[in-house]
């Protein structure tokens, strides 16, 4: 049961256990039957259910019906800027969210069922980096201290009722399927449309800021991978490499021909938000040895497969009506 299935790594960790034989199925929010474009492909190789985090009678009568092995809880609202425009959603979603998923479960499940909470280097904050499972954690977003209730929580729950919860702290990941909400695809997106002559600038924030990026589908392969052991715990999964948003940027446009400096303008009056997290840099060391677990693409890799895809895409062929 993949809670988020319709998301970016909710797509992938469905593709993921699809391939690994898996009976799949998904909690989804009704709106998001409207074009769930991520899992296109596969719509009709998994099961979805109608469902939200914020009720857990609907989420345990689901539960109770499918009887999962295997429970991977990616929903959230994981948008940082807009959790400070919605911070009381934010909290409901995010963190009471996951909470209402842990009880149903520990209501209607058997006791071998197994949980994969995504937690995040959100949490962190501004601590010193590389930032481990141990470092302290300081969030300043409504978003990172919502994702700090929901895994501590799984903590609780862990200890109070021996449930197998395993915390995965995802730092940075995208793939070609990052909506377009958020800043790495808003680059991608924007260089690609400004080399076909579709737009003709690119707005952004503060870039100075550094983060620890990896590939989607390389996280979920560690969301699978820490159910598989004999007992739950945390991992860190992250590519140990710090890389600005101005790299990104300078990453994307150049691989295109194009000189970021004559298209992408500062405004950090709009994009700014109240506080910010400087840089995160994550050490996955326990999960590379105790999983196995590796990166598979690094930072330029991504970001190349992310232009590829866009150059493929409508959104690259025709003006933008609408970019969410």
């Amino acid at each position: 049961m993949i809670t988020g299935i319709t998301g970016m790594s909710g797509s992938h960790l469905a593709d993921l256990l699809l391939s690994k034989q898996y009976e799949v199925h998904g909690i989804v929010r009704r709106h998001s039957y409207s074009d769930p474009w991520r899992i296109r492909h596969i719509v009709d190789k998994v099961h979805l259910h109608t469902g939200d985090l914020s009720d857990e009678i609907g989420l345990a009568n689901v539960l109770n019906e499918v009887q999962p092995d295997e429970v991977y809880n990616l929903a959230a609202q994981s948008f940082v800027k807009a959790s400070f425009e919605m911070p009381v959603y934010t909290s409901q979603a995010t963190g009471i969210g996951a909470l209402n998923l842990f009880e149903a479960v520990r209501s209607t499940c058997k006791e071998s069922t197994r949980i994969y909470q995504a937690s995040t280097s959100e949490m962190f904050g501004n601590v010193p980096s590389p930032q481990n499972e141990t470092s302290p954690m300081n969030p300043v977003s409504p978003y990172g201290v919502a994702k700090l209730f929901a895994h501590k929580m799984a903590h609780v729950y862990r200890k109070a009722y021996g449930m197998y919860i395993s915390c995965g702290i995802g730092f940075n990941h995208e793939s070609e399927r990052r909506g377009v909400e958020f800043v790495t695809r808003k680059i991608v997106l924007a260089a690609t449309r400004i080399k076909a002559g579709l737009q003709d600038s690119l707005s952004l924030g503060d870039t100075s800021a550094k983060r620890d990026w990896s590939f989607a589908p390389d996280v979920m392969e560690g969301a699978w991978l820490s159910l598989q052991q004999d007992k739950p715990d945390d991992y860190v999964f992250a590519s140990g490499e710090t890389h600005s948003v101005q790299e990104f940027v300078n990453m994307a446009f150049h691989t295109l021909a194009l000189n970021p400096a004559d298209y992408v303008n500062t405004d950090i009056a709009k994009f700014n938000r109240p506080t910010e997290v400087f840089e995160l840099r994550g050490d996955s060391s326990k999960a590379r040895e105790v999983l196995g677990w590796k990166p598979t693409l690094a930072f330029k890799e991504i970001v190349q497969r992310m232009i590829a895809y866009d150059l493929s895409t409508s959104l690259y062929h025709r003006p933008l009506q609408n970019q969410n």
